[in-house]
Formats: C-alpha cells, structure tokens, sequence
C-alpha cells in the first residue's frame, strides 16, 4: 500500500468512491429537480419523499410479493412517477398561474404527509434490502477494493444521466418540451397536447428520484427520513449547477459527491458543511449557477 500526501492510498481512493456513490445519486435526483424546474417551473420539495418512496416500494415489492431488484428497477419508477402525475393534475396544475412560492409550500406539505405516513407504518428504525446476487463481492484492484454493486450504482446513474440529456436537448421530442416552456400557445398551435406534456414531464422527473431510491436501497437502510436527509443537499446541487440546467445539474452533482468524499480525507469536520459553502460562493459569484442562464 503506497501513501498520497501522506494518506493511504486505499483510504483515499474509499473516499472517493464513496464520494462517487454520493455523487451518483446527487445527479440522478437533482436531474429530476432540474427536469421538473426547467420545463414546468416548479420548485419540487416533495422529490426527496419521492425518493423514499421509491426505496420503500422497491422494499414492499420484494417483501410482500417476491419481486427482485431488477423487476423493482423498471417497475417501480412507473409506479412512483404515475403517484407525480396524480399529483400534477390533482393539485400543481391548479397552481401554474401562481407564484412559484405556492408550489413550494405545497410541495413541502405533501413531503411532510408522505413521510409521516410511512413513519406511522414502519417506525423511523431502517429496513435492510438485499442487493442482486449477481452483483455481490467485488474486485481487487491493488490499490483499493471495488465492491460490485457500488461501480454498477455509478455506470449506470451516468448512463441514465447523459441519457436524459440526451433526449431532452438533441432530440424531436425534447425539442418540444423546451418550446413548450418558453412559448405554449405556439407549441399547441403544431397540434401538440401541452398539458398533457406537462404532466408526462413531472412523472418523468418523479421516477428519476424513484429510481434513484431504488438504486439506493441496497446500500443505505429503507427509511422514512432518507428523502428528508438528503434533499436539502439536492437543492444546493441544483443552485451551484443552475436552477433548470440539465448538464449543470449531472456534472455538479457528481463533482460535488467527489469534493464532499475528499474533504472527509483532508479536513473532516468541513464534510457536511462544504456544498453548502460552495453553494455560497458561488451565488456571490454567479447568481444563476455555474451553468445556469443569466439572471
């Protein structure tokens, strides 16, 4: 074992890996803010409850009908997502015409109900969720070990990531999702169902916080208060990258999942406060978010 600035290597490249893994789900839920903010103006404080509920469901689909994590990986962003819907059309849809703050407190309200209600079912104690057994063990790389269900946790959450990026910013159907936000009237006028996007467009947003509650699972224990513990880390995310940007809210997410791993290396006692001074600076600096557009 060799030494790094006087750390050991295997500490250090541990940090990073879990810096990674942090990183991973920081972008795939700040994606889904992103999402949600940049095509339908709504700031979602209901995502980190959206998150749990997906861990949760991923949990009672394999408790109460035997239903491995594979199927829970496809299953259960739909169900989540369709929850959002009903959502949009039940009570965000009646707010489109006012101030962003009342979309704010709704959502806020509902994240409240939604974790009380599972915080009365199961207890604020944490249920285990078995990983794959295909992906169990790991490899040993000399310098570190690499557990298995950790590196597919982020070569999977890049592919999805870039993915959405993807179809949202070089595709037909993204090109009409970010008209639509910018001039609705002329988007309908082309025969297109803009309420319809709109709705389908939260979901969207939702099962990406669902599907990262389930890719978490695994590793953390399924509880009412893991959206709550880490959604306002989301929301800096979301701010330093650029309210609405999707590349800004994948390359900050996982670049402040490194530097938040590393500072535990260096300067421990600044770990949990260092996206949050990063945060600060950078609205100093940059109002609109490294990648945001101008204010």
């Amino acid at each position: 074992m060799f030494e790094i600035f006087g750390i050991p290597s295997q500490a250090l490249f541990g940090q990073l890996l879990l810096g990674l893994i942090n990183g991973s789900f920081y972008a795939l839920l700040s994606l889904g803010l992103a999402v949600i903010f940049g095509m339908l103006n709504i700031i979602n404080f209901t995502h980190g409850a959206q998150y749990m509920m997906g861990a949760f469901a991923a949990y009672m689909l394999m408790q109460y009908l035997g239903l491995n994590y594979w199927v829970a990986l496809i299953v259960v962003p739909i169900l989540v997502g369709f929850t959002g819907i009903l959502i949009e059309r039940l009570f965000l849809k009646r707010l489109q015409n006012l101030d962003h703050l009342y979309g704010l407190i709704l959502t806020f309200g509902l994240a409240l109900i939604i974790e009380g209600v599972f915080r009365n079912y199961y207890g604020s104690s944490g249920q285990p969720y078995q990983m794959p057994d295909e992906l169990r063990g790991g490899r040993n790389l000399g310098f570190m070990f690499l557990p298995n269900y950790r590196a597919w946790v982020i070569a999977f959450s890049l592919v999805v990531c870039f993915g959405t990026w993807f179809a949202i910013e070089r595709t037909r159907l993204g090109s009409y999702l970010r008209a639509a936000t910018e001039n609705p009237t002329l988007v309908r006028a082309f025969g297109i169902n803009v309420p319809r996007m709109v709705t389908l467009t939260y979901g969207f947003g939702v099962g990406l916080a669902a599907l990262a509650g389930v890719m978490a699972a695994p590793i953390y224990n399924v509880s009412p208060q893991m959206g709550s513990d880490i959604i306002i880390v989301v929301f800096a995310v979301v701010v330093i990258g650029g309210m609405g940007s999707i590349m800004g809210a994948i390359l900050t997410g996982f670049a402040l999942g490194i530097v938040e791993g590393l500072t535990k290396v260096f300067f421990p006692e600044a770990s949990n406060t260092v996206i949050f001074a990063i945060m600060i600076i950078v609205l100093l600096v940059r109002p609109a978010g490294l990648f945001g557009r101008g204010v």
